[in-house]
């Protein structure tokens, strides 16, 4: 079994009330906590929570800012964090920044890329569910392509209901 490494500095990729619970989490462990924030968001509460705060995105629409995945990642190495949460929304089932936080070794807190990749998409995830005998409600195996298939589809429906 592989020992867990305690975190020394979590960034938090959000802003707002979600973020001041995680920094105010991360205090309660002695971990340092970094926020990033939008031009806009420069007198926003959360930034005054962390440890230290970031500008992100510059020139980009506040919500952009915050997508900003290789701006996240940029400030992240800079500032040597061990771990991101992506708080909620924003980038938290975001396969592609979850990834590119494993392949810069900086711990995504939240579920691994391989699972956001499967349980992002609704034909793998019923697939799996399919595939470790959890009931599912009726359906297609996948994704249907007319309207003879969708027709098919509720008689079959019909049927099993």
């Amino acid at each position: 079994m592989n020992e867990v490494k305690p975190f020394n500095k979590v960034l938090v990729a959000n802003r707002g009330e979600i973020a001041i619970r995680v920094f105010r989490a991360c205090t309660e462990l002695n971990i340092r906590t970094v926020a990033i924030y939008s031009e806009e968001d420069t007198g926003s509460y959360h930034r005054y929570k962390a440890d230290e705060a970031y500008l992100v995105g510059v020139g980009k629409k506040p919500i952009d800012a915050y997508l900003d995945i290789e701006g996240i990642i940029s400030i992240a190495k800079r500032v040597g964090v061990d771990a991101i949460h992506p708080g909620y929304g924003f980038l938290s089932e975001n396969v592609h920044f979850a990834r590119r936080c494993e392949e810069e070794g900086i711990k995504f807190i939240g579920p691994s890329s391989e699972l956001l990749d499967v349980f992002g998409d609704k034909v793998k995830a019923r697939n799996q569910a399919v595939k470790a005998e959890i009931p599912v409600i009726p359906g297609s195996d996948g994704p249907v392509s007319s309207l003879d298939e969708v027709q098919n589809l509720f008689q079959i429906m019909d049927f099993l209901l």
